[in-house]
């Protein structure tokens, strides 16, 4: 496991190279919510992971008894999601500017190339 970054006291980004799943941990006024990339941890290593999260101070330490999600009468939510991945606008607006750019260039350096290419010809004529 590890962290990737914290965005503010609230969340935090964790990477597992090994199974090929990011999570976001969002501490949240009524719990804790917990969104996964994929679906590659068992229920053992869910309930660890929330001990594990509790021992190092990133959520509540009354999660440091977690025992499971049917018996438990903590509030934590497990969730498939990947929607928090996506860019934001600020991004997006970046990568279009640039690809119109480089869009751009490469019309001249195409229209250049094929000028060069008929003013030869007609110069062979």
């Amino acid at each position: 496991m590890r962290v990737l970054k914290s965005t503010d006291d609230e969340q935090f980004e964790f990477c597992f190279p090994t199974t090929d799943t990011l999570l976001l941990v969002q501490r949240l006024p009524h719990g804790v919510l917990i969104r996964a990339t994929r679906d590659t941890f068992s229920e053992c290593r869910k309930v660890s992971f929330i001990r594990e999260l509790a021992a190092e101070g990133f959520i509540d330490d009354c999660y440091r008894l977690f025992s499971g999600f049917d018996q438990s009468i903590l509030p934590i939510r497990w969730c498939i999601d990947y929607s928090w991945l996506k860019p934001g606008r600020i991004a997006q607006a970046r990568t279009n500017y640039f690809m119109i750019k480089l869009l751009m260039f490469a019309g001249l350096l195409w229209l250049s190339l094929m000028t060069a290419l008929l003013l030869r010809v007609l110069d062979k004529s």
